[in-house]
């Protein structure tokens, strides 16, 4: 996992996260990391996919993840549905990304900006998802 990689993501929720609760322009939020932040400490281009393929596709990732929760995904706290719809995403559009990558990186940053247990169920979530659209790649991973 790149050090780098890792940064961008968690840029990425506390962005999705301001995207989510002021509704702000996702170019002006991406302006604004791009201001404040150490530009050499995270993968810019990475870090802009996610924020901008979030938002660009919130739609299928909330059905994605509608299955797999017990309440709308309007009532997951804001900081637990920006790393869902994050870890979504990059289920659903970063097959490069191994998907025991994606999981354990979301989990980190539940426990990073989560609620106590939130990690637990970030986890939980993300493990059905990747099981309906890495089928093939959880499956081989569980027999190996």
């Amino acid at each position: 996992m790149s050090e780098k990689r890792s940064q961008a993501r968690k840029h990425a929720v506390q962005a999705i996260y301001q995207w989510q609760m002021a509704g702000q322009d996702v170019a002006d939020i991406i302006n604004q990391f791009l201001e404040e932040q150490d530009l050499n400490s995270f993968e810019i281009p990475y870090f802009q996919d996610l924020l901008q393929g979030v938002p660009g596709h919130l739609g299928e990732l909330d059905e994605l993840l509608k299955p797999t929760l017990d309440r709308a995904i309007e009532s997951v706290d804001p900081v637990e549905r920006a790393i869902l719809r994050l870890g979504a995403y990059e289920l659903s559009h970063k097959p490069e990304v191994p998907y025991r990558v994606v999981i354990n990186e979301a989990v980190e940053l539940a426990k990073v900006f989560g609620a106590e247990q939130g990690h637990k169920f970030v986890n939980g979530v993300l493990d059905q998802v990747a099981k309906k659209v890495r089928a093939v790649e959880v499956g081989l991973g569980r027999r190996g």
